[in-house]
């Protein structure tokens, strides 16, 4: 192999290195939701889930964020709130399916300080303060740049492995100013993660 080629494949190597451990790094220093394995059978899992508070605007899932949908959320938590607060920034990135269209619910998880001392209402447009009920949830972990065409094959897997373990979905809508019912995706990393590196999960709902 030329000397050039070892040059640029060492350099590609050590980039993709360095993203990575820059990720895991990323993904260390935010609070994340937090939640109790039951099961766990390799990719796949049963969780149990504490309430979460969210505040949440409409997208669809293959703008990722790119539609202006993911600078209202940073604008709340940035200080368009009724307090001004600056609140961090949290994982994952949640986004529940609407059955009724292809728009989806983008929500960013409050802190649980923030969320205890009661979260300030949006001051921007198409913004709201959602509570996530909690309860258990089959979950499979996977990698790639989440759009809807990955999140339905990735779905299907999860119902298949529900069904090998008897799991039953629960498909029945949420409490209004609720979310968290029927299926979730949810996003860890920055935009700019390549997606053999990226953590991409969807949630489905147990009875």
């Amino acid at each position: 192999m030329p000397k050039r080629m070892i040059y640029f494949a060492s350099v590609a190597f050590l980039v993709v290195i360095g993203v990575f451990v820059f990720n895991k790094t990323t993904r260390a220093g935010y609070e994340s939701a937090e939640y109790k394995v039951i099961e766990s059978s390799g990719k796949f899992e049963v969780r149990e889930y504490p309430d979460l508070m969210l505040v949440a605007t409409t997208t669809q899932i293959d703008a990722q964020g790119r539609d202006g949908s993911f600078m209202k959320l940073f604008r709340y938590i940035s200080g368009a709130n009724e307090s001004e607060q600056k609140i961090s920034m949290t994982t994952p990135v949640f986004m529940e399916n609407d059955k009724a269209d292809s728009a989806v619910q983008m929500g960013f998880v409050m802190p649980k300080e923030v969320a205890a001392d009661g979260v300030p209402s949006p001051t921007g447009s198409d913004v709201d303060v959602r509570k996530r009920t909690g309860g258990r949830f089959a979950v499979l972990r996977f990698s790639g740049r989440l759009n809807a065409k990955l999140a339905r094959e990735s779905e299907a897997k999860l119902r298949a492995w529900m069904e090998t373990k008897g799991l039953i979905a629960d498909d029945s809508p949420p409490k209004s100013g609720a979310t968290g019912s029927g299926v979730e995706s949810a996003s860890y990393d920055p935009p700019f993660t390549p997606g053999p590196l990226r953590r991409n999960e969807i949630l489905i709902r147990l009875k």
